[in-house]
Parts: C-alpha cells; structure tokens; sequence
C-alpha cells in the first residue's frame, strides 16, 4: 500500500474515533426541580456524544404525558411506574419504560408540631391529589399512627379507604408539586423533598417521618412511546444519566446534599 494511501486512511480512522457514536436531537419532558435539573446538568456530556437534549418544562403532573402522546416531546421524566401505570390505564396511552432514574423520597412535615401526638383533634392534612401519590400518603399517614387504611390496598389507597381516622383529621387534596407552598398552612402535610428545597420554603430536612427508599416501584422512569422503547438515541440518554457525575451531583444539590432524601436505584 502506498503511503500516501496509509495516511489517508489512517486519517479517515482518527476522524472517525473523534465524531460523536450519535447524532440525534431529543425533546425531553420534565417538571421543575430534581428532574428538570439533573436533566440539564447531563446537556453538555450528551451533546459531546452527539445528542441533543432539549427540556421541556410542565408545571403539572398531566400535561407532560399529553406531549408524549401529541409527539410534542420525545420522552418525559417526572413519574414512577405505578402513576404511568394508572395514565395508560386511564388514558389509553400506548407508553413504556425506557429505563429508571431518581427515586425520590416523601414525607410528613409540620411547620406548627414537633411530634405526630401534637397534632390536634379535627386538624387539617394537605395530601396529593393523584391516585397512587395519594396513596403513598396515606401509608404514611397510617404507619404515623394518624389513620388505618383498609386492608391490602396499599399505594392504590383512596381518603375513601380510611377506615379508622381517631383524631377526625379532615384532608384537602392538593396538586403534588404545590404541596410544598401549603405546609404553613394546615397542621401536617404529605411533601416531596425536592419541591421543597425548589420552593426554599423551609427545611426539606425537617420532615417528621420519611417513606423507606429502597422500593424501586417508586423510581422516576423515561417514559417513552412503546414503539420507541428501544430507539438508540432514548437508550443513550438513560445510559448517559445513569453514569453522569454530573447528573449525581445534580441530583444530590437538588435535595440539599441529604442521602436520606433520596436514593439512585440504578446503583442500590
């Protein structure tokens, strides 16, 4: 071979290794806070491999699976696998999960009591308003002590599922990422950590009791299309966030650096 030839093509190799292994464009779907700052975190480590991530930001928890389904956006992250399963059971929505991300922790806060026995006779109890968040509520209200769930419903439980409830607490039903605005204003509520650290209301760290975070079920997932569950740019994506500092560091800013917040179930 001739080595003007061999130069050429070792050329051609050098360029070849130096080229993003990718070159696609995704609209990702999110809703403020950990998961919208952990996705932006990952943009410049995803653009140098030849994907381009654009974030979408909701403000709700219905809106971003409407994109999905619209094809506004290309995958959400914002809901674990019970929510999407109720949304496709509700909906109709032909989704899948594309792989697992954060699993966020929730729990109980009080800006008025210290302790679960302080809570008073008809005090008032701001809860999601979803059915499965809802329901993660509820069994935490019941592992407090504050009510009894009928037997075996789980995180499906309803406020129609309390069957024993000795303080008569009455409840309001509140959109999940707002009821870190309306703790001062009732006497205990469910809350999400990172909402909380986002809102800077108050202490996210100063929860009366916390879920257990070792139950995958509750992980955030990429929720895709089902005919694009195996697309390789969605692939690289997960791949990308799963093995990101950047994302780590992200993620662990966005609960105020406290492990018990939240765990990374990819990892666990």
């Amino acid at each position: 071979m001739k080595k003007s030839m061999r130069g050429l093509l070792a050329a051609v190799a050098a360029l070849s290794f130096s080229m993003p292994a990718l070159a696609a464009s995704l609209k990702v779907g999110v809703v403020p806070g950990v998961y919208a700052d952990s996705i932006e975190a990952l943009i410049p480590e995803a653009k140098a491999k030849g994907l381009d991530i654009a974030v979408v930001e909701f403000s709700d928890w219905t809106t971003p699976n409407i994109a999905l389904q619209s094809g506004d956006i290309d995958v959400n992250y914002f809901q674990h696998q019970p929510f999407l399963d109720n949304a496709i059971s509700e909906r109709g929505y032909d989704f899948k999960s594309a792989g697992i991300g954060v699993l966020a922790n929730i729990g109980l806060y009080s800006l008025k009591y210290k302790k679960f026995e302080d809570i008073p006779q008809d005090g008032n109890v701001a809860i999601a308003n979803d059915p499965v968040n809802q329901g993660r509520g509820l069994l935490l209200l019941q592992k407090a002590g504050l009510v009894k769930l009928r037997d075996g419903v789980g995180f499906k439980g309803t406020l129609d599922d309390i069957t024993d409830n000795p303080k008569h607490l009455t409840f309001t039903e509140v959109e999940g990422p707002q009821l870190a605005r309306v703790v001062g204003d009732v006497d205990i509520a469910q809350g999400y950590p990172h909402f909380i650290v986002a809102s800077k209301a108050f202490d996210p760290s100063s929860g009366l009791l916390y879920s257990g975070v070792d139950d995958k079920q509750f992980a955030i997932v990429f929720a895709v299309k089902s005919a694009r569950v195996d697309d390789p740019a969605i692939k690289e994506l997960v791949t990308l966030y799963q093995n990101s500092q950047a994302v780590k560091d992200a993620i662990s800013k966005a609960f105020a650096s406290d492990q018990k917040l939240y765990t990374l179930p990819w990892v666990h």
